[in-house]
C-alpha cells in the first residue's frame, strides 16, 4: 500500500510540473541537396534536388519536381576536369529521375574512379557555387572469404545466413560501408552500413552480414530478413574516408531515431559547401559472390 501511495504521489508531482512549450516554426528556403559519388572503376554520378518543407505534402509529382536541372557540374581528378552531362531515367507512369555523369560526347576529359586519388566537385546553379571533395582510398580493408550458414532456430529452413571474414590492417582510421545484392537486383546498403575500426583494429574477424535494405519500403522484421536458398548473393565492402563515414553515420543515426521520443537530437554532417545538404562520397570497393545452397 505504501508503494502504491508513493507511485500516485510521484505521478501527481510530474503532472503538476508539466509545462506547455510552444515552438514557432518558420518557413525555410529550399536548399540544394547533393547526392554524389565516385567508385573505383566506375563513372561519377551526381543527383541534384531541392529540399522539401518538413510538414509539406509529399507526392510523386512533388518529388519529381524537386530535381535540379541545367546545373553546371564539373569534377576533377587532379589531372583532368570534366563537365558532367544531365541524363534522364524513365520510370514509367510518366515519371523520371535525373542525374549528371560523364558526357559521352566529350570523352577526352572523362575519367573513372581510381584508388588513392582525390576528387573535387563544383556545382554552379541559380547564381550560387557549391564545392566538395572526396577520396577513393586504398583498398586496405578486405574480406578473404564468404560462406553460407543455416538460419537460426524458429526461422524458415529455406532461409540462409551470409557470413564473411574480414581483415583490418594495423592502424586506426579504416572506415568501411557495406552493401549486398540478391540475384540481379541492385546493391543495397545495410541498415547499419558504416563502421570504423576502433574495436577491431589490426584483427581478422568473422561475422554475419545482414541483408541490405531498401529504405523506401517497410523494413524486414521476420524471416524476410534473411536470404533464401538459391539466391546468388553479392557482397560489396567499400573503404571510405572519414568525411563519407561521418555523413552516413550521422544520416543513419537520424533516420533510425525518427519517432523515438527518447532519442538525442542530431545533425547530419555533409561535406558540401555553401549550406547545401548531402555529400560527395568516394568508394574503394571489393565485391564477392556466393550462391546460397
Amino acid at each position: 500500500m505504501k508503494q502504491l501511495i508513493f507511485c500516485i504521489a510521484c505521478s501527481l508531482l510530474f503532472f503538476s510540473c508539466e509545462k506547455n512549450i510552444d515552438f514557432e516554426l518558420k518557413d525555410a528556403s529550399a536548399l540544394l541537396v547533393v547526392d554524389a559519388q565516385i567508385e573505383n572503376g566506375e563513372a561519377p554520378t551526381v543527383s541534384l534536388s531541392k529540399s522539401l518543407d518538413y510538414f509539406g505534402a509529399i507526392s510523386p509529382q512533388i518529388l519529381a519536381g524537386s530535381f535540379v536541372h541545367n546545373a553546371e557540374v564539373t569534377m576533377s581528378n587532379g589531372i583532368l576536369t570534366h563537365t558532367l552531362k544531365e541524363y534522364t531515367i524513365l520510370l514509367g507512369n510518366g515519371f523520371s529521375v535525373f542525374y549528371y555523369s560523364i558526357d559521352s560526347a566529350n570523352l577526352a576529359t572523362a575519367f573513372i574512379g581510381e584508388f588513392n586519388r582525390e576528387y573535387n566537385l563544383t556545382i554552379k546553379v541559380d547564381g550560387q557555387v557549391y564545392t566538395a571533395k572526396t577520396t577513393i582510398p586504398a583498398l586496405d580493408k578486405i574480406f578473404d572469404s564468404l560462406w553460407i550458414k543455416p538460419p537460426p532456430p524458429n526461422v524458415d529452413t529455406s532461409k540462409r545466413v551470409l557470413m564473411a571474414r574480414a581483415i583490418d590492417p594495423p592502424g586506426l582510421g579504416n572506415y568501411v560501408r557495406y552493401f549486398t545484392r540478391k540475384n540481379s537486383e541492385r546493391f543495397l546498403p545495410g541498415f547499419n552500413s558504416v563502421f570504423n575500426d576502433e574495436v577491431i583494429d589490426g584483427t581478422t574477424y568473422s561475422g554475419q552480414v545482414d541483408q541490405g535494405v531498401d529504405r523506401n519500403n517497410p523494413l524486414p522484421t521476420g524471416d524476410d530478413r534473411f536470404f533464401s536458398r538459391g539466391d546468388t548473393i553479392s557482397f560489396k565492402l567499400s573503404n571510405i574516408d572519414r568525411a563519407t563515414y561521418t555523413f552516413w553515420n550521422t544520416w543513419e543515426f537520424n533516420q533510425q531515431s525518427i519517432g523515438n521520443p527518447f532519442s538525442q537530437p542530431g545533425k547530419v554532417l555533409g561535406n558540401i559547401s555553401n549550406g547545401a545538404l548531402g555529400a560527395f562520397c568516394g568508394y574503394a570497393s571489393q565485391v564477392g559472390t556466393v550462391i546460397a545452397r
